[in-house]
């Protein structure tokens, strides 16, 4: 499968079968020096809207790398849109599950500053881990080929996730109700919460339930809050028929 290069400023006029499309700057040294790209392989250039263009590449240098469009292919994101909660965590472990969640298809991720959490992202450190993720999705959303790079939301609080719309659903180790059972019929917006590594506070179940989301559990195991979210979006994209 051709590699896929992103530049987030092409507007739709880009995208005609027929024409020219580059990629500059540091894609372009990257598919030149590291993926040694050469002219005559096909490579995909999307805008990380949806849209993806593909062609054999006619100019291949560090500074420039252009293909011949011959294929368009538009990809909106399927319904119902997918968005991860995820507390920010020690480690890298935050960052793995936003790795894993893009290649599985999430829409949208949101840090959250969860009770529990460990890492804190103040004053300017929020701007700069928002940035670390929004780059950790892009670069997965170039390795798994997927038209859409998930949006980052900005620093989120337990308030701030009561007030989101659509199917709320809370894992819970504990919780009564799998997740294979929840009905997803009509549903448009679903949003999966995953807490820290000592879990999620009491005080924030009460304040999302309150608000109507619901406490659901994968399975026995207790998962790493890395492999959780990505585990749940796994089991809910069987389940919507994408895999």
């Amino acid at each position: 499968m051709a590699s896929l290069y992103l530049d987030e400023s092409l507007d739709a006029s880009a995208f005609a079968v027929g024409s020219t499309l580059s990629i500059e700057g540091d894609d372009a040294r990257h598919a030149v020096q590291v993926a040694r790209v050469k002219v005559g392989e096909r490579i995909a250039i999307g805008d990380g809207r949806g849209r993806i263009a593909r062609g054999a590449v006619i100019e291949a240098s560090p500074r420039s790398v252009a293909i011949h469009i011959d294929e368009i292919e538009d990809s909106p994101l399927p319904t119902p849109r997918i968005r991860l909660v995820q507390a920010l965590a020690k480690g890298d472990r935050d960052e793995l599950a936003v790795q894993a969640a893009t290649e599985l298809g999430v829409a949208e991720v949101v840090p959250w500053a969860a009770t529990r959490s460990i890492s804190r992202w103040d004053g300017a450190k929020a701007q700069r881990g928002r940035a670390r993720w929004a780059t950790i999705a892009r670069e997965a959303a170039k390795q798994s080929i997927r038209s859409t790079v998930p949006l980052v939301a900005e620093l989120a609080t337990t308030a701030a996730i009561a007030r989101l719309g659509g199917l709320v659903l809370v894992l819970d180790p504990a919780g009564s109700e799998p997740i294979s059972a929840v009905d997803l019929d009509g549903v448009e917006e679903l949003t999966l919460v995953v807490g820290p590594e000592g879990g999620i506070d009491p005080r924030e179940f009460a304040t999302l339930v309150a608000a109507g989301a619901r406490r659901v559990r994968l399975g026995p195991e207790v998962l790493r809050t890395s492999t959780a979210g990505p585990a749940a979006i796994a089991a809910l994209s069987i389940r919507l028929g994408r895999w």
